[in-house]
């Protein structure tokens, strides 16, 4: 049902602004949100469910401080992949859960994975797996000293 209401529904303004809060606090209660958009309670209810219902909105998370666990690893690593195996490559890197976001690009790389590991023993496994995938013909990892 999401997919044939997504290519109806376009975002406005007020959707925009409500996202925009949503981002910053994703608990936020829905008085408060009325009042950051001066609009009313019912009204963020129903533009927050419409935003569910079309897929504009995926899903609700926690975003944790970067200096919570100081012996996680991350890391971004770029992806070339042969000829006409990316489709293949991406289903096999959706599996590592260690991947918590994957993109297309263009240029010299085909895919950026972001990776989080759990420390530098996990870290290295990882990177053995996504260079063991058939497809995956080079690859360069970055690891992410600081956020600034």
């Amino acid at each position: 049902m999401a997919d044939r209401n997504l290519a109806k529904y376009s975002p406005d303004d007020l959707d925009r602004r409500l996202i925009a809060h949503l981002r910053a606090d994703g608990r936020a209660p829905l008085s408060k949100l009325a009042d950051a958009l001066n609009v009313s309670r019912g009204t963020v209810q129903s533009r927050l469910d419409r935003l569910i219902e079309t897929g504009t909105l995926a899903g609700f998370t926690i975003r944790v401080r970067e200096d919570y666990d100081e012996n996680a690893v991350h890391a971004v690593m770029m992806i070339e992949v042969v000829g006409k195996s990316t489709t293949q490559v991406i289903r096999k890197l959706r599996g590592l859960s260690a991947i918590h976001m994957l993109h297309t690009t263009n240029g010299n790389w085909d895919l950026v994975a972001n990776i989080r590991t759990a420390n530098l023993s996990e870290f290295d496994h990882v990177l053995r797996e996504v260079r063991m995938i058939d497809g995956v013909a080079n690859s360069e990892t970055s690891l992410l000293l600081s956020s600034v």
